[in-house]
């Protein structure tokens, strides 16, 4: 079984305006909302590809309910902890020259609270896939994913997706694959990578520090996948932009569609790099026959 956690999530309220006029008031040209979250987002995408997932988190008030919901109405299986507090709402504006956010408040989780979820992990069997992805809330252990991890049994391939101070603290429990982008990775080593060979080495470092594989992204310039077996590089297939959410979570769906169906970690790659395009060349996630299209335009070569 593959198992998402989304341990801050979030009811994502896009809003479409000509241009925003600070101090006065503006009126929405469009308006939507959809469910936020990273490792829901790849709940999803494994969904369209016809994978089984559960997703894992914390959800509370009508914003928790409208998530739930969304999911059931897409047929997946959720084992949420109903908290007391209410899942914050993210404000997402789009102009016509500009885009700006305003992530919402997390919400309290209490002791009880992180106990019940911490059982549901309990769930979790050697041979199945974990994705640990996105923020903590402030209110839990900022240590949760050691936890989490040190408490599983040998065989579980952990997939991790955070950045900065959490990304440390977890590496050294060992991880099948980390997927950082150029900047976090940058941020992380506190340093400035201008060639491939410069962000290959800080991957290398991630590697040494306790994860098996490492996928960077590197936006319009493609990506680099570094395991045991080399280092692959990656293109862009052609297409236009629309919309860069939820792509890098698209693209941790296709990898790990590719690992829980038998691939090579290069075939699994290429799933994954199809995924990530297809979501960032259409108005919301991939399904699979968008994804399978651009699958002869992925270009990986080992360097």
């Amino acid at each position: 079984m593959i198992y998402t956690v989304t341990l801050n999530p979030a009811v994502d309220y896009y809003i479409g305006l000509e241009e925003f006029q600070e101090g006065g008031l503006n009126q929405a040209k469009t308006a939507y909302t959809l469910p936020g979250g990273k490792g829901i987002n790849v709940s999803k995408v494994l969904k369209n590809f016809g994978e089984k997932s559960v997703a894992l988190g914390f959800v509370g008030g009508f914003t928790g309910d409208y998530i739930k919901n969304d999911l059931k109405s897409e047929g997946i299986e959720e084992n949420f902890v109903n908290i007391k507090d209410m899942t914050r709402i993210n404000l997402k504006i789009k102009t016509l020259s500009d885009e700006s956010e305003v992530a919402g408040k997390s919400p309290n989780i209490n002791d009880e609270e992180y106990k019940e979820f911490l059982s549901k992990t309990k769930d979790i069997k050697s041979g199945d896939i974990l994705v640990l992805s996105g923020s903590i809330p402030s209110s839990l252990p900022q240590n949760i994913y050691e936890q989490i991890i040190s408490e599983l049994p040998q065989g579980v391939k952990v997939i991790l997706d955070t950045r900065g101070e959490t990304l440390r603290k977890v590496l050294k429990e060992g991880i099948f694959l980390v997927k950082p982008n150029n900047h976090e990775l940058e941020d992380f080593f506190g340093e400035k990578y201008s060639t491939d060979e410069e962000i290959i080495e800080a991957g290398k470092k991630l590697m040494k520090l306790g994860s098996e594989n490492v996928l960077i992204s590197l936006g319009k310039d493609g990506s680099i996948l570094i395991t045991k077996d080399g280092v692959y590089r990656g293109n862009v297939p052609k297409g236009e932009l629309i919309s860069s959410v939820g792509a890098g979570d698209s693209m941790v769906a296709g990898m790990i569609y590719g690992i829980s169906t038998g691939k090579t970690m290069e075939e699994s790659y290429r799933y994954g790099i199809a995924s990530g395009s297809s979501t960032a060349f259409s108005q919301g996630l991939t399904d699979f026959e968008s994804m399978k299209k651009l699958l002869n335009e992925i270009e990986i070569k080992k360097i």
